[in-house]
Order: structure tokens, then sequence, then C-alpha cells
């Protein structure tokens, strides 16, 4: 009678487990179609993923080349990620001269020629860059959520273009993405009205349209793209102790042992803050904590 009982146990549990077996590859057929019906979009930078994806909802699939951590000026395309552009209907460059794009767009554009690019830098004013190792204007338009606003329109004309069944949706998720993008607007600029001393150092001056729309004065430690000469930290270290600067600002992207050197010179600290974070709005709002704190 045991040995009867433990059989049909046995066999209750192979049954299971082959069920499961065959609703493994169910599942996975299915979440591959749906990811096949999807838009495949590339594009730069992170911010950018979440622009297209704020706008294209769940039409869209995102493939990010400079993933999280990485630097624009150094990352190299992967096999993967030149398999998902093979395969993508639409490229949103930044197109503002960031060095990524660069070095490999000819290479990107060459892999699929029927993919639609799209130029997120189309009607915003570029300005003059400050830092040596990228000579021009500067390429950090996202910084600035006017220029993002430019970003995500561009984004949905693309994205109309290519499935202009779906125009009404899109369009309605750029606008209302747009209206948190003017609320985020609304929100630093009251925050930092008030701040007396309006400048902060940051060892990679990436915040130019940043500090232009705020009427701010970012003050770079980095020179010419390199570790600042032992005067160059002598000057910074004056200039900290002439406006009472306790916070040092860094990129996560960039080594922070010159930010913390000089942060000790002053009895200071090294506070990171990300130029490149998905989550924009959340970040820009971190950011702007973070230079209230250091300016107020």
């Amino acid at each position: 009678m045991a040995v009867n009982k433990f059989s049909r146990l046995m066999s209750t549990v192979v049954l299971l487990l082959l069920a499961a077996a065959l609703l493994v590859p169910a599942v996975s057929c299915g979440k591959q179609e749906e990811d096949n019906n999807k838009i495949g979009v590339a594009v730069t930078i992170l911010p950018q993923a979440e622009f297209v994806e704020k706008v294209g909802g769940d039409k869209v699939s995102v493939t990010v080349m400079v993933p999280p951590g990485a630097n624009p000026h150094s990352t190299e395309l992967t096999p993967s990620q030149m398999t998902e552009v093979a395969k993508a209907k639409m490229y949103a460059k930044v197109g503002s001269g960031i060095e990524f794009e660069l070095t490999y767009m000819d290479k990107l554009t060459a892999i699929n020629k029927s993919m639609q690019v799209v130029d997120c830098s189309k009607g915003i004013e570029l300005i003059t860059s400050v830092d040596p190792d990228e000579p021009g204007k500067d390429p950090h338009i996202w910084l600035s959520p006017q220029n993002a606003k430019i970003m995500v329109h561009n984004i949905c004309e693309g994205l109309v273009q290519i499935d202009p069944v779906n125009k009404a949706y899109y369009e309605q998720n750029r606008d209302d993405y747009l209206q948190d993008l003017d609320n985020l607007n609304q929100e630093i600029r009251a925050k930092l009205a008030g701040v007396q001393n309006r400048a902060f150092i940051v060892f990679h001056p990436a915040w130019g349209y940043f500090v232009r729309d705020y009427n701010l004065e970012e003050i770079p430690i980095e020179v010419e793209g390199k570790e600042p000469s032992a005067q160059d930290v002598v000057l910074v270290i004056q200039k900290a102790k002439e406006l009472n600067i306790k916070i040092i600002f860094a990129s996560p992207q960039f080594n922070p042992q010159m930010a913390e050197v000089i942060a000790r010179e002053i009895d200071g600290r090294v506070v990171f803050i990300n130029d490149l974070a998905k989550d924009y709005i959340s970040n820009l709002r971190t950011v702007s904590d973070e230079l209230f704190e250091a300016m107020e």
C-alpha cells in the first residue's frame, strides 16, 4: 500500500514538472512575440531612454549604447548592441557632438541603412563648450529641462513617422511628459531663486546648459580633459575658500580622487551628481536639492 501511494505521488510530481517545462517555452515565446511587435529604438544615453519610453509607452523597446556607469568618451560598441541596432526601426541620436556619436554614428547607420535617425538636438541652440576635451559646442544638451522638451518633441515626431496609426497615443504621452518637465523647471527655478552664492565646483564641466538656465556659475576642476596640475588645484582651493564653498561635486563616471583632495583642503566633502541618470526628472530634482544645500 505504501509503495502504491509513493508511486502515485511520484507520478504526480513528474506530471507537474513536465507541465512546468512545457509552460516555460510558451511564456518565453509569448514574451518574445510581444517584444517583436514593439518598435525597436536605439539611443545613445540613458536620459534619452526615459524620453523614448515616456512617449512610446508600451509600443517601444529601447536599447542604450552607453550603459549605466559608462563614460561616453570611452565606451565601445558591443556585439549585442550592434545586433539590436540592426533590428531597430529608429535611432535617436543626441546630435550635439557627443563623443560616442562622433566615433560610432557612421558605423551604426551602416549596420542598418533602413533605420530612421532622429536628431534630438534639432531646434536647440548650442552653447560654447568650456571643456577643452569637447571643443566647439557643449554636447550636454539634455541637462536643461527646456532642451529636454525639444528632444521629446523630436522623438515624438520620429515615432509618429514610423507608426502614424498610433499618432494620438504618442502625442498624448508627449504632452503629459512635457507638463512634467514644465513642473520640474518651475520647481528648480523656485528652489534656486533665492540662493546668494550661485557658484559651485564640479570635477567635469557637464552642466553648462543647466547653469545657463538657472543663472549659476560652474567652476571645473578638470583642465583640458585631464587631471589638474598642482597649481590648478591651488587655484580651485583658493576660489572655494573665497566663495565659502564646502561641497565639491563629482560624476560617477569619473575618478573622484582629485575632488576628494580638494574637499579635504577646504574641510568639505564630495557629493556625486549624475549627468547621465535614466530617471531624468527624479535625478534633476536631486541635483537641484544638492546644489541648493551647497550654495545656500
